[in-house]
């Protein structure tokens, strides 16, 4: 993929704040009446100050009434600018976190595979707040300090070009030391971001891997390596701090010498009559006034490369083109009947090792289709290409005679669903959860799934029914309870196919119980494959497809399959405890 050049980048950040441009011109009005009412404050000093050293009076008092009422205003106009920009940036976080939420979503499974979570949480979080930066505050920023610098040089110009000579001295030194100290802040913010994010990646990996470390009480190692991870970014930011904290005292020093510098210099000329004692402090209050400016402008420049840096891995992600995805020319599937055919179907995760080889078979409307073999042998493969979390690398699979690649995905998932082998629930209620089969049904149609998925009666014995929340992936449930919860989603459904990943794989023999009387009661006069290694599963299946090494060995029913004596007959014979091969699968 192309890296964008940084202008290019600019632009394409600045777009989302597009939307907001008449929040963001109206920010940008409020900030410049604020910082000209600024601008004014020295010049409006002159008179009272030269009223109080020359004439060594008092100044009239309503002179500092509105000057109090000008700042006043001057309070309103920033208030309004800061809240004004500050919102379009929240809008501008917010639809950036929307839209690349939006579309991780859209991307193939093969793309979280080799991606880690702690990886994307970090772009997700920590790399766009640094793009809401770049795209709104750094722009309204340049602009305040640009208006406060071009003005502060105009206005001193026309107060004594000689003593301006000698402030602009200052200018140079200045972008000097912002050159050097931004290049070192520029390499250090991004290592900054990149350790950020393998540190977000190790605490994502802690939570979501708690039972094995605790299993194997590894609580010191992680502890240890979270520790090296974090002393790693803990240097390298304590660089870039330190950089940066010298940064501002140096300005300030060169500011202060500079301001010395002019003191003489405009005593001298304040004693040759040249300049009036108020014209002097007003021009040194603005000589200060340009330095904020030319100092802001090299941090400035750190946070755009820093908001580059961060941009370019935002958009390296909503770059990523979908592999899986409608076709142009994609059409609704009409109410499925469930026929299925697969047609020479070939399939890799890795280029030279096959996974599933010129596999062909058909399936009729409502037929039950068990997929067994050994470990490895390409069944789970084979469900995820009939679900279309992959595409064949050649051949075709049909749907109704019609080709999968051709048809609206959204068509298509509606009229499926799929009961895992390892069910992972949403962090929500029991109610959310099952809902998520259809999200607008009624209290009698999720009542009545839950029943034909025996989950009601486990339900309505926690205290909060419905209401019981899940925790985090329904670790609170059990994993019988877990597994009838996604049957009643897939009742509440009412899919015209079935997909079932061993759903009883490793249950006890009551959760078992319940769950297969459901499954019996769901697959009724549906087209459903299930992956199979029970025995009481496989008898329900009115066909059974034996893979071996990534091709289709043997089909048939049982009674034909044990009749040929292949490996069916083998993998049947090998059984133990009522379960035929291995529980992995692809």
């Amino acid at each position: 993929m192309a890296k964008l050049k940084p202008p290019t980048q600019t632009r394409r950040v600045l777009t989302y704040a597009h939307p907001y441009w008449r929040t963001l011109s109206l920010a940008t009005l409020c900030l410049l009446l604020s910082s000209g009412i600024s601008l004014s404050l020295p010049w409006l000093l002159r008179d009272p100050v030269n009223i109080m050293l020359a004439q060594k009076s008092i100044p009239d008092v309503n002179i500092f009434i509105a000057l109090i009422v000008l700042f006043f205003i001057q309070a309103l106009f920033s208030f309004a600018h800061n809240y004004l920009s500050g919102s379009v940036g929240q809008r501008v976080l917010a639809d950036l976190r929307v839209g690349l939420f939006s579309h991780l979503q859209s991307l193939s499974l093969h793309f979280f595979l080799r991606r880690r979570t702690g990886e994307l949480l970090s772009r997700l979080t920590n790399d766009l707040a640094e793009v809401q930066t770049l795209a709104t505050e750094l722009p309204v920023n340049i602009v305040r300090q640009g208006v406060i610098l071009v003005g502060g040089i105009s206005i001193i110009l026309v107060m004594n070009w000689r003593l301006s000579l000698l402030a602009f001295f200052l200018i140079p030194v200045i972008i000097f030391f912002a050159r050097f100290m931004g290049r070192r802040l520029k390499a250090l913010s991004t290592a900054v971001q990149d350790h950020l994010a393998q540190t977000t990646t190790l605490m994502e990996e802690m939570i979501s891997g708690i039972r094995s470390i605790k299993s194997f009480g590894r609580e010191v190692y992680e502890k240890e390596r979270f520790s090296q991870q974090t002393d790693k970014t803990l240097t390298i930011m304590l660089k870039r701090l330190k950089i940066s904290a010298a940064f501002g005292p140096l300005m300030v020093f060169l500011g202060f010498s500079t301001a010395c510098g002019l003191m003489w210099y405009g005593a001298r000329e304040v004693f040759l009559g040249k300049l009036s004692p108020g014209e002097l402090i007003a021009f040194i209050m603005y000589a200060v006034i340009i330095t904020g400016p030319v100092g802001s402008f090299a941090r400035l420049f750190s946070k755009l490369q820093e908001g580059l840096g961060a941009s370019r891995r935002v958009f390296e992600l909503l770059d990523t083109v979908p592999k899986i995805s409608d076709q142009r020319d994609a059409r609704r599937l009409p109410l499925m009947l469930g026929a299925v055919d697969f047609n020479q179907v070939c399939f890799h995760y890795i280029e030279g090792q096959p996974v599933l080889q010129k596999v062909s078979f058909k399936v009729a409307p409502g037929e039950k289709v068990a997929l067994i073999g050994p470990s490895g042998a390409g069944k789970s493969t084979l469900i995820h290409l009939l679900h279309r979390f992959y595409d064949p690398i050649s051949g075709s699979i049909l749907i109704d005679g019609r080709p999968l690649l051709g048809l609206q995905l959204k068509s298509y998932y509606d009229q499926i669903a799929y009961v895992p082998q390892e069910v992972v629930l949403f962090g929500g209620t029991l109610r959310d959860n099952i809902l998520y089969g259809k999200l607008h049904a009624s209290e009698v149609e999720l009542i009545s799934a839950s029943k034909a998925a025996y989950a009601h009666d486990f339900i309505m014995a926690f205290p909060e029914g419905y209401e019981t929340i899940v925790g985090e992936k329904g670790l609170t449930l059990s994993g019988g309870q877990r597994h009838r919860i996604a049957i009643a989603r897939a009742f509440l459904k009412n899919p015209r196919m079935l997909i079932l990943d061993e759903a009883t794989a490793y249950l006890d023999n009551e959760s078992e119980r319940f769950i297969q009387a459901a499954l019996e009661h769901l697959m009724k006069d549906k087209t459903t494959f299930m992956i199979a290694h029970r025995l009481t599963t496989i008898q329900q299946a009115d066909r059974i497809l034996v893979f071996n090494h990534g091709a289709l060995a043997e089909e048939g029913n049982h009674q034909q399959l044990m009749t040929k004596r292949g490996l069916y007959h083998h993998l049947y014979t090998l059984k133990q405890g009522g379960v035929l091969a291995s529980p992995q699968a692809v």
